[in-house]
């Protein structure tokens, strides 16, 4: 009977290595669940004091001393004391640990300790972030999902992109109904030119126009021209574009106001106006001016119109998507009061803790730092904004140029004439002759 027991034990322990790693491979949200996060939440809890004690995270509590008589009695000797921690916390694919600070301590002290914790914890990555006064969240991530990312599965919705994966193992979604505009930065060959054309393929399917600004001839946007229902190839094209758009905007306004209603989207569907998503590659040639008074007043009358455009466009289906490799308060005050009205924010690798800053600054200082330390090798990776207000560490999909262009063409039968765009144009040209 000895020797059957333990061959049969030998069988159902290769069964079940044999499950777990199916497991692991093809759900591996249930394999952490069921042993990645059991593991991980032990070995927080029990190297916890140790980690602390190594990385400079406690405190030596002062030792009391009391009068006995007229003798003075000294209490035990220095003791180290670990900040109180909360118990792990499962996420989809990490889990998360809430440390209360003691007095004196900062943010700072735990950022630098992010290494330790991810080795003695044996996850990825650690990223410590400071909700509110005197709170540090710890966040382990078990897998990098941004290694390689796929496509996770989102819900299909008008005007709403998949963009790629969050480091959560969420899908990234860019849903221009819940947030109407975006600001994305992005030095060179960090991955802005990838999500645009990852955008653009996404809503090439749907009935929407789009508009292209590209102020560098065309080279990035000039290649979807199929599927653009206007595309402006300098600054000139630029303001007569958006002069247009307003006032097509304003024409979206009468049509409201007839109806009685507040938005486009509580027309009737024989009414309702198609929606228009405007995208800008490199906002700075629209700002930058030469000194002359011509370029000058043309800078100005695109930090105008696009400021209109992003004020009052989100009811009557106007959007804006601006993107640029440097975005600063240099270029004038026009580009602060319109970063304002963009409520979706990107930021990938930058050349210039400037546009970290301005990207992310005044959403949240922790972004600002993850997004200041993404890699050259990291391309695709970026900081983003969600629309609860939070933001997360993403990767968008590797959408090759020849695959963006053939879905361009393929869905170019759908792109929606505006007439008042191609008359602004025209108009343009008659009087460059």
């Amino acid at each position: 009977m000895g020797p059957m027991l333990f061959a049969f034990g030998l069988a159902v322990l290769a069964w079940m290595l044999v499950l777990g790693d199916l497991v692991r491979r093809h759900c591996p949200a249930w394999h952490w669940y069921l042993a990645g996060y059991p593991l991980t939440a032990c070995r927080v809890v029990f190297t916890w004091r140790k980690v602390a004690l190594l990385n400079d995270l406690a405190v030596s509590r002062r030792p009391p001393r009391g009068l006995l008589g007229d003798l003075m009695v000294k209490g035990d000797p220095l003791r180290p004391v670990a900040p109180r921690v909360s118990f792990p916390r499962a996420t989809r694919m990490g889990l998360t640990v809430t440390v209360r600070l003691h007095a004196g301590q900062t943010p700072a002290t735990y950022m630098a300790a992010a290494d330790a914790l991810m080795h003695a914890w044996k996850v990825h990555a650690v990223r410590v972030t400071s909700p509110e006064r005197g709170l540090v969240l710890l966040t382990a991530t078990a897998t990098d999902p941004l290694q390689r990312p796929g496509l996770a599965t989102a819900p299909t919705e008008l005007l709403s992109a998949l963009i790629g994966v969050l480091e959560s193992g969420g899908a990234w979604v860019m849903n221009l109904r819940l947030v109407p505009h975006w600001l994305i930065a992005g030095a060179t060959r960090s991955g802005k030119s990838t999500l645009l054309a990852r955008l653009i393929t996404q809503l090439a399917p749907q009935p929407v126009a789009l508009v292209g600004i590209d102020c560098k001839g065309g080279m990035e946007l000039g290649l979807f021209a199929g599927r653009l229902s206007s595309l402006a190839t300098c600054r000139r094209e630029a303001v007569a574009i958006l002069s247009a758009l307003v006032v097509d905007m304003q024409d979206r306004m009468s049509a409201c106001r007839a109806a009685g209603v507040r938005s486009i989207w509580e027309l009737p569907d024989t009414l309702r106006p198609v929606p228009v998503v405007v995208i800008v590659d490199e906002i700075a040639e629209l700002y930058l001016s030469d000194g002359t008074r011509e370029s000058k007043a043309e800078a100005d009358q695109c930090s105008t119109l696009l400021l209109r455009l992003a004020q009052l466009g989100a009811a009557l289906g106007v959007h804006l998507v601006v993107a640029g490799q440097r975005v600063g308060s240099d270029l004038g005050p026009g580009v602060t009061a319109l970063r304002a009205q963009l409520g979706g924010r990107i930021c990938h690798r930058v050349n210039d803790p400037g546009t970290a800053e301005m990207t992310l600054g005044d959403l949240n200082k922790d972004a600002v730092a993850v997004a200041q330390a993404i890699t050259a090798e990291e391309r695709g990776v970026a900081v983003c904004t969600g629309p609860d207000g939070g933001w997360s560490r993403a990767r968008s999909h590797l959408t090759p140029t020849e695959e963006a262009v053939a879905t361009a063409r393929k869905h170019a039968a759908m792109t929606p004439d505006l007439p008042a765009l191609g008359r602004a144009l025209a108009a343009l040209e008659g009087d460059d002759k």
